[in-house]
């Protein structure tokens, strides 16, 4: 058994599934031209991994580390995208409607907020819509929920919009 082959392929397949994986969240992200790139040199190095396991068919181990590379490289491709964070979030936010100020306290942090005053089970309550960069998720949510401790939060990604506070002060 070869194990200079075996990790190779290994390294091979995690590289090419990484790059896979950032490929495909390219594409639906938006991003052709850095999809289209990446894909070139995907195709490259699944070719060499892909050559390297059919000319030692005779140990199947490194079918093994094939496969472990695949699993391996998607894994690392989830990881790298997730601190990309690339594109926006949407939050709703429903609280108490006597919380009038947090809309205010969240603008103050530079981020784009509409609300209104709904009709819920127990009365009143203040909605808001916010806007917000992924990558600044989590802290929105922990600032939400630092100022509104029993907020009622949903959080997801838009796939298209046009207009409003946040394009405005991205440019």
């Amino acid at each position: 058994m070869d194990f200079s082959i075996i990790l190779l392929i290994i390294i091979i397949n995690v590289v090419y599934m990484t790059l896979t994986t950032l490929r495909l969240i390219m594409v639906i992200k938006g991003y052709k031209v850095v999809a289209s790139l990446l894909s070139t040199v995907e195709v490259f190095i699944y070719l060499m991994g892909l050559t390297i396991v059919l000319d030692n068919l005779d140990n199947p181990w490194n079918m093994v580390a094939y496969c472990i590379g695949f699993g391996l490289g998607v894994y690392c491709g989830s990881i790298i995208e997730s601190r990309l964070a690339l594109g926006y979030v949407v939050f709703d936010v429903i609280v108490d409607s006597l919380e009038i100020e947090l809309p205010l306290q969240i603008r103050a942090k530079g981020y784009g907020v509409t609300s209104w005053v709904a009709d819920g089970k127990d009365g009143k309550r203040l909605c808001m819509k916010v806007l917000a960069k992924r990558k600044n998720e989590i802290k929105l949510k922990d600032y939400i929920k630092s100022l509104s401790p029993k907020a009622f939060i949903i959080s997801y990604e838009p796939s298209r919009f046009n207009g409003g506070f946040l394009l405005k002060s991205t440019k």
